[in-house]
């Protein structure tokens, strides 16, 4: 990867610099309406809630339901929170997820930016008609994509508008794929119908392509010396799906031979699944 800034755009980046630093999110020659009635079609995005653990504060980021007990986001949106919940109907139902795995390779400080996944499950069925499949293909880069979650907004050139709790989605184009990362950029001169880029919120949220998830939204980034801030010039990361599908799917598995008593706290998990 180029030498970059990169934030990460979940609720701990207002930690880490104010809010207003990160603007920017759509096409400034398209309607902000355009985007949140697209984003009507992506009802397995949702809102996802934690309390800090050292201020006890809540905060918002984005999800994506991907079975009736599932939902996948990213791994720094629940690092070191509490009381996590996942918000439906327009916030008004809030279903307790009390069991967060986070990639055993996440590691904020270390590695920023990689790994950046975690596994929600939740007691309750989400109670929704369709979840989108995990995208398995290896041929991401040049797709056209599309985009979903509850970041702020705003555009490419002036920066965030306002912010509240509305779902937004747009397209872009994969420009690249750099380790386990899926690269997008706003374009001028080659921009999709509704180009899109996430911004603060948005983390969590999903890229798909057609109806698959492709890609977990996780940071911004831009050259040393500038601020990522989701305009021109800026790149997103969004962490790629097809290679920790088989991680996301032996999760699963492995959560359900124990709720089932198959697996015990002594058994090789290994041993177990290949049973």
């Amino acid at each position: 990867m180029r030498a970059t800034l990169l934030a990460f755009l979940g609720f701990i980046l207002s930690l880490l610099l104010p809010s207003a630093a990160f603007p920017g999110t759509r096409d400034p020659s398209t309607p902000d309406q355009r985007y949140v009635d697209y984003a009507k079609d992506f009802h397995y995005v949702s809102r996802i809630m934690a309390r800090d653990k050292e201020t006890n504060k809540p905060q918002f980021a984005s999800a994506v339901l991907i079975a009736p007990h599932w939902a996948l986001t990213a791994a720094h949106v629940v690092h070191e929170t509490k009381d996590v919940a996942i918000l439906m109907n327009d916030d008004k139902v809030f279903i307790k997820i009390p069991l967060v795995i986070e990639h055993k390779d996440f590691d904020p400080k270390k590695d920023p930016g990689f790994h950046d996944i975690a596994l929600c499950y939740s007691e309750k069925d989400f109670g929704l008609d369709f979840y989108p499949e995990l995208y398995t293909d290896g041929d991401e880069e040049n797709q056209i994509c599309s985009i979903a979650g509850y970041g702020l907004h705003g555009d490419f050139k002036t920066g965030v508008d306002s912010a509240d709790t509305k779902r937004r989605a747009g397209s872009n184009r994969i420009e690249r794929c750099e380790r386990a990362i899926l690269v997008c950029t706003p374009s001028q001169a080659q921009r999709t119908e509704l180009e899109f880029l996430i911004c603060m919120g948005d983390s969590g949220g999903g890229l798909f392509i057609g109806n698959k998830l492709a890609g977990i939204n996780s940071f911004v980034m831009c050259d040393m010396g500038k601020i990522p801030d989701s305009t021109y010039g800026n790149e997103a990361g969004h962490t790629r799906i097809s290679l920790y599908a088989d991680w996301v799917k032996s999760q699963i598995e492995l959560h359900e031979l124990k709720t089932l008593g198959i697996l015990t706290t002594s058994a090789d998990p290994e041993r177990a699944l290949d049973k």
